[in-house]
């Protein structure tokens, strides 16, 4: 069995998500990360507001998170939807794979 490389191997939607993220024109990643960010915002202070959730993004998603300080992957060059994956790396993982399998659903239409 292959070891997992990147924090986002380990989720198929994920996967497919970013790369059709990747091939996706300038312009409308751009815009989908901006709508991205500000329903992350949303699902983060609706999470803010129930006090029993836990909150772990595991040590994959902080070498992640590194690693876009360190603009090191494709997306780190694009801002915004950086900043929308570090803003999504702090949900709960069960939030996150499931707003990237919405991406991906989006996405793949």
């Amino acid at each position: 069995m292959m070891m997992n490389r990147r924090w986002y191997d380990s989720d198929e939607h994920t996967e497919k998500a970013l790369s059709l993220l990747k091939d996706m024109d300038e312009d409308k990643r751009r815009s989908l990360a901006k709508d991205l960010t500000t329903f992350v915002k949303q699902v983060k202070e609706m999470r803010e507001e129930d006090d029993e959730t836990d909150v772990s993004i595991g040590i994959d998603r902080v070498l992640g998170l590194y690693k876009i300080s360190n603009s090191r992957r494709w997306y780190d060059k694009v801002s915004i939807l950086s900043y929308a994956l570090k803003t999504m790396s702090t949900l709960p993982k069960e939030d996150f794979y499931n707003i990237m399998e919405g991406v991906h659903s989006t996405l793949a239409k």
